[in-house]
């Protein structure tokens, strides 16, 4: 990235200015480039000059000229200029950034791509909503995030699985599979009440309507604890499919669903129990037998297996992350995780460190809740079943481009309030409006002037040395932007950066189309007319580019 260009070559700038004696011989702090907040200063600035001061007891402009004075001339930069109280700005040449428009065609949908992860192989596990009814909107926020972060890892270099983690073993699919035997039987006119720990919602009448419409009415004549395990897989498997198809909706497929009973079957759990009690982490405590995890820096130890035999509550993640980084293994973990389990979070590196593992391979990232609003109104229950809002139904009322792009642009750390009115309005007040309409004017654009006798064939060669305007400068500056926003957003797990820069780059784009013809009629200006041609496509390429990274579609019309 030029920003790191920059950095590397006022570092080099420092060492050369103290050889040949312009300043003293001290230990430099590191080179911090950053963008200035007045974009009138500059598209780049360090303040290490004012940084270095007490080190080289000099005046920071001092400095700051004498490190301008051993820059070499590159072709992306323009001179370097020192202003108090010691900030060197750097601003990028107006024949690079015209430039830029090669670059992103060369790049072929993947520009702006940047190499952190170097290959490292990344596992990325979301949603992992328990098999126990359908996904709500809560569930839409954890998709589209785990989704996008996936996206953004890729795009930063990381070879990178999608997972999802089935919670089928347990108090809850026990109690599901409970459920779903009393609701069974009373479709089959018997009397069987739920007790107040059962699933309340209705979908448990649906799902025992489908179990009756495939297998009749077998299961009443069988043991009650017979036809609770039977039940259990069926409701399981009907569930696992309804959410698959609400996953499909917006647009998201996993590598790989992992089931959490596999852990005990597959003999995981044991191996890990004996790789513990091997390293002394285990501690047999009033019948129930405890991993000492107040020996690795917790407060407390964890339960791994009750009094009774069961697995604990930290049982399935102690296992799970030993399949995901010792058996399988991940250089690195992503794990997407509601709000609510922060306190579970905490614990996790302890957990990490009883596996003998690096807790930083392991991040969690964590999201709030979303509410819905209508009207107004907050939206708790829905309009067809009087229980909590599904996926599905939202789906259904705004589509899958509104869902994932409004539920980005807040940070993961803040609650979304989610309008469903603003979510189909037709206006530069949606976001997702504002931003898909900029790409199909842009294709309109370029539909328009082909059908007005400008050759593709020529703007995709035309002379981009005649992109001078500033609305043309301001529209490249912002495209070459794109690199540095994936890597914050990729190093800060934070895919509402995609969001902000999509709205920018639209806003921007939007002055370009103000500002400028891209079509004249007059014969004096055809040259022109075919680079902002070329540009209006390469604009247009990274729109798409950041819009698919979001999931979002780019649409040629609308």
């Amino acid at each position: 990235m030029i920003r790191d260009q920059i950095a590397e070559l006022v570092t080099k700038a420092i060492k050369k200015a103290q050889h040949k004696g312009d300043l003293p011989k001290y230990a430099s702090p590191p080179v911090e480039i950053a963008r200035p907040k007045d974009t009138g200063h500059g598209d780049y600035t360090t303040a290490v000059a004012m940084q270095s001061a007490r080190f080289a007891r000099m005046a920071p402009m001092a400095i700051g000229q004498a490190i301008a004075k051993r820059l070499p001339q590159v072709d992306y930069l323009d001179a370097a200029e020192v202003v108090p109280p010691g900030f060197i700005n750097f601003r990028l040449s107006e024949r690079w950034l015209a430039g830029q428009v090669a670059a992103i065609e060369a790049a072929a949908g993947r520009y702006g791509d940047v190499d952190l992860g170097h290959g490292q192989t990344c596992q990325v596990e979301f949603i992992s909503a328990n098999p126990t009814g359908p996904l709500h909107m809560g569930s839409a926020r954890n998709a589209v995030l785990g989704d996008v972060v996936a996206s953004l890892l890729d795009a930063a270099g990381y070879a990178v699985q999608r997972e999802y983690y089935v919670n089928d073993a347990g108090t809850q699919m026990r109690t599901f599979a409970e459920t779903l035997y009393r609701r069974y039987q009373q479709a089959l006119g018997q009397a069987a009440p739920l007790e107040p720990h059962h699933y309340q919602g209705t979908y448990m009448l649906d799902l025992a309507a489908a179990v009756i419409a495939e297998h009749g009415d077998r299961f009443l004549s069988m043991a009650e604890e017979d036809a609770i395990a039977a039940l259990s897989a069926i409701g399981e498997t009907l569930e696992l499919a309804s959410i698959r198809e609400s996953a499909a909706g917006l647009r998201i497929h996993f590598d790989r669903w992992f089931t959490e009973k596999s852990l005990y079957d597959d003999g995981i759990f044991e191996r890990v129990m004996a790789r513990l009690r091997q390293a002394g982490l285990t501690e047999l405590k009033d019948g129930a037998v405890w991993l000492r995890t107040s020996a690795l820096g917790s407060d407390r130890d964890e339960v791994l297996i009750r009094s009774d035999g069961r697995p604990g509550y930290y049982a399935s993640d102690v296992a799970y992350h030993y399949d995901k980084f010792v058996q399988r293994g991940f250089d690195r973990v992503i794990d997407v995780w509601a709000v609510d389990h922060q306190n579970q979070a905490r614990r996790m590196p302890h957990l990490m460190k009883a596996l003998g593992l690096d807790p930083d391979r392991l991040t969690i990232v964590l999201y709030d809740l979303v509410r819905l609003y209508r009207d107004g109104q907050e939206v708790k229950l829905s309009k067809r079943s009087g229980d909590i809002v599904t996926v599905d139904e939202v789906l259904e009322e705004v589509g899958a481009d509104a869902v994932r792009f409004l539920l980005l642009t807040r940070s993961n750390n803040s609650v979304m309030d989610f309008d469903l009115n603003l979510a189909v309005q037709q206006s530069d007040e949606n976001p997702v409006y504002y931003v898909q309409y900029a790409h199909a004017r842009m294709a309109s654009i370029l539909t328009t002037a082909a059908e007005r006798g400008f050759q593709p064939d020529r703007w995709a060669v035309a002379d981009t040395a005649l992109l001078q305007h500033p609305a043309e400068m301001a529209l490249l500056r912002k495209m070459v932007e794109l690199a540095e926003v994936i890597e914050k957003a990729a190093t800060q797990l934070a895919p509402h950066h995609l969001a902000f820069y999509a709205l920018e780059l639209a806003g921007v784009f939007h002055a370009f189309y103000r500002d400028c013809r891209v079509v004249s009629s007059d014969p004096a200006d055809v040259g022109v007319s075919y680079a902002r041609l070329r540009l209006v496509a390469a604009t247009k390429a990274v729109f798409a580019r950041v819009l698919g990274l979001m999931g979002v579609n780019a649409p040629d019309s609308m």
